[in-house]
């Protein structure tokens, strides 16, 4: 049995190497098996198989907190010497 988690592929015409995890490694092999079909065309279809998933990733939500300091941030300098008068304060 080949060792499938090093193996080349070819990307644009070109011969590169690819590490496949041990199971995505199982998975092009079994299908590979069960279609009787190249390692690169086993790993291309899982991909799109993957794709066609249409998960999307959450997107990016900063979370803020008030910190009773409004300032303007233009000028980082600036601000940042406000924000070490702020904890220099002793805590109400």
């Amino acid at each position: 049995m080949r060792d499938l988690r090093t193996t080349d592929a070819s990307l644009d015409g070109m011969r590169t190497t690819v590490r496949l995890d041990p199971e995505v490694a199982a998975a092009a092999e079994r299908l590979r098996r069960e279609r009787h079909i190249g390692l690169s065309e086993a790993v291309n279809e899982l991909a799109r198989a993957g794709l066609a998933r249409g998960e999307r990733a959450t997107p990016f939500r900063q979370r803020t907190a008030s910190v009773g300091v409004k300032m303007d941030i233009t000028n980082v300098a600036e601000a940042l010497e406000l924000l070490d008068q702020y904890d220099s304060k002793p805590a109400r």
